[in-house]
């Protein structure tokens, strides 16, 4: 059983699945979007792994993902091979993580003789449930024993939920909509309207080192604030610099910000613009 999360703990994870990726035929566009859906709703996300279609591989990923999920409650979204075809393998390596069979889901098959008889209709032909392609397609439906469909509003063909772990196909107009829903229907409860925000300062002629010190002491004094030290040796705006900042809720970010700057102006480094997000 998972962890059941809450706004202040909940944590999300995403695990994008594809050789196609790692190869570099296709450009990821999963984690830009993943991120920008979370941050609409105040929320974040933790970790991202990229996986490829190596069953191994996907099936160590997944265990320590659903391992994640009992143990902690993190939410996870996997996309991709979740497919019928030989090089999707999404599926079984969730089957095998949790160590139960495939079975074809109820639901899952009767949305997709559904689409198989919208495609028919549309192409003016005779729905044959007994040929073999239309057989075939079934597979897709096939998901580890308890799971849980999730709409695809797409072309109605299903993903699949395990807990807080959710499955969906590799392409972003099907992907999307169903992470979407998810987080607007499972996960409304977890949108944070006190979202982070961050403010920081550039930094010039000064050295992490010297500023560790500094910043320790802000986390120390100012629980829940997260300190964040972004170095830059050739940005085409400020040259060599550091930005250096703090994030967190509204409630804590302007005391440990206004302790931020002042341990900078006694450390006597040139300060430049401050940035507000």
């Amino acid at each position: 059983m998972s962890t059941s999360p809450n706004a202040s703990s909940a944590t999300f994870s995403l695990i994008i699945v594809g050789d196609e990726i790692l190869s570099g035929k296709r450009q990821d566009k999963h984690l830009a979007k993943v991120i920008k859906l979370l941050s609409a709703r105040g929320l974040a996300l933790a970790t991202a792994e990229y996986v490829g279609d190596d069953r191994p591989r996907i099936e160590a990923a997944l265990r320590r993902a659903f391992a994640r999920s009992r143990e902690t409650g993190e939410i996870v979204f996997s996309t991709g091979g979740i497919g019928a075809t030989p090089d999707d393998h999404t599926r079984q390596c969730a089957a095998a993580a949790l160590d139960v069979p495939l079975a074809l889901h109820p639901q899952a098959e009767a949305l997709i003789r559904e689409r198989m008889r919208d495609v028919a209709r549309e192409q003016g032909v005779a729905y044959e449930p007994d040929r073999a392609d239309n057989v075939h397609r079934l597979n897709m439906g096939v998901f580890p024993d308890g799971a849980e469909i999730i709409p695809n509003p797409y072309n109605k063909i299903p993903g699949f939920s395990v807990g807080d772990v959710h499955f969906v196909p590799g392409f972003p107009v099907m992907a999307w909509p169903m992470i979407e829903g998810l987080l607007d229907t499972k996960y409304a409860h977890l949108h944070r309207h006190d979202a982070y925000i961050e403010k920081s300062v550039i930094v010039f002629g000064a050295m992490e080192a010297t500023l560790t010190p500094l910043m320790e002491a802000v986390e120390r004094d100012h629980p829940g604030v997260k300190v964040f030290s972004l170095p830059s040796v050739d940005h085409p705006q400020y040259g060599k610099h550091i930005d250096l900042g703090v994030k967190g809720t509204p409630d804590v970010v302007d005391a440990a910000y206004m302790q931020l700057r002042a341990g900078l102006v006694a450390l006597d480094v040139t300060l430049g613009p401050e940035l507000a997000r």
